[in-house]
């Protein structure tokens, strides 16, 4: 592990893959599991929490009726900064990075109507001032467990540790119902207020959506239950010695787009896996040690996978926005851009 790393023990790694299998669980139910008092490892979250983690409580797009977008935006080199801003303000926009010597931006994007997406991809972006090309990719399935975000596969444990250390390879989530969920107030407030702290307690919860304690508990376990409510553990891969992150995208034959993406999301580099509209037909986001680690991963795993065509890879300069999911709920709400 790098240095950034190489004060973390088991007992911290272990909290932290605790909170990647329910962002929500107890301290003192992960203590007991882990063999630690609750008052050790309450010290020990502190000081996690100390170095940015956050858990995140994420609407699932797809269940909710919305629909995904990957926009994969090109940009003057002096435009760039601005143009990502403006993105990021946006209460629809997830995650944005910058990439390829800071002129190509990658940016996640929820849209709930056609009205919504059409705003922005045909009015809004054409006219935005230093955009030289705008590609958007509908998101038509995702291979990771935990819907939109780049670190959904959970966070690596290290070389340290070998495979074996890491977290179980992400399941398939099964295909959603053609009958989105319909929203009442207080689930659109408890996804804003979970949007700013997962972990948030049932009295800050009740009282922020002007509920008793009893009826959020109702639709939390309701909103989870039905899978239109996901929890994200947000920690900087590079505090466990991870430095180099790189998006991917494949060219696969058809056949093999969804074995692909499988295998994909079981890998404990790969954070997102999805299949996606476009010339490349996956793309996924992964986190690496550094360039020979990178290297290791294209020549030894996705090299064995059968049916890729080709692979770009495109690694993250700067990440502008993360995890910032649930104000897309709150009506009203926008952002110009430049």
């Amino acid at each position: 592990m790098g240095s950034d790393s190489g004060t973390f023990d088991a007992l911290e790694l272990g909290l932290l893959q605790a909170l990647q299998l329910d962002g929500r669980a107890a301290l003192s139910r992960i203590a007991r599991r882990l063999g630690a008092s609750e008052r050790t490892l309450a010290r020990r979250y502190s000081r996690l929490c100390t170095l940015g983690l956050r858990v995140v409580g994420q609407p699932v797009p797809a269940r909710l009726g919305m629909t995904r977008w990957l926009l994969r935006l090109h940009c003057a080199p002096e435009s760039a900064g601005s143009v990502a801003q403006a993105l990021a303000r946006r209460p629809d926009t997830s995650w944005i990075s910058l990439a390829s010597g800071g002129t190509e931006l990658y940016c996640a994007l929820t849209t709930s109507t056609p009205h919504e997406r059409d705003a922005l991809l045909l009015e809004k972006l054409p006219r935005t001032p230093g955009l030289t090309g705008v590609g958007a990719h509908c998101l038509l399935r995702l291979f990771t467990d935990i819907t939109s975000t780049w670190y959904a596969g959970g966070i690596p444990f290290g070389p340290a540790h070998g495979h074996e250390g890491r977290l179980p390879a992400t399941t398939l989530r099964a295909l959603e119902p053609p009958e989105p969920l319909s929203l009442d107030a207080t689930d659109r407030a408890l996804l804003t207020e979970l949007a700013k702290d997962g972990r948030a307690g049932l009295p800050e919860l009740a009282a922020a959506t002007g509920r008793s304690p009893s009826s959020v508990q109702r639709h939390l376990e309701l909103l989870r239950s039905q899978g239109a409510l996901g929890f994200s553990v947000d920690f900087a891969p590079r505090h466990l010695g991870y430095h180099l992150m790189t998006h991917f995208w494949l060219r696969v034959a058809p056949g093999d787009v969804s074995a692909v993406g499988r295998a994909l999301a079981a890998h404990p580099e790969i954070a997102f896996a999805a299949a996606t509209t476009g010339p490349y037909n996956l793309v996924a986001s992964g986190v690496f040690c550094g360039s020979h680690d990178l290297h290791h991963y294209l020549d030894h795993r996705i090299g064995s996978l059968p049916g890729i065509q080709a692979i770009e890879t495109a690694p993250v300069l700067r990440e502008v926005k993360r995890l910032a999911f649930g104000a897309q709920l709150r009506p009203g709400l926008s952002a110009q851009l430049p």
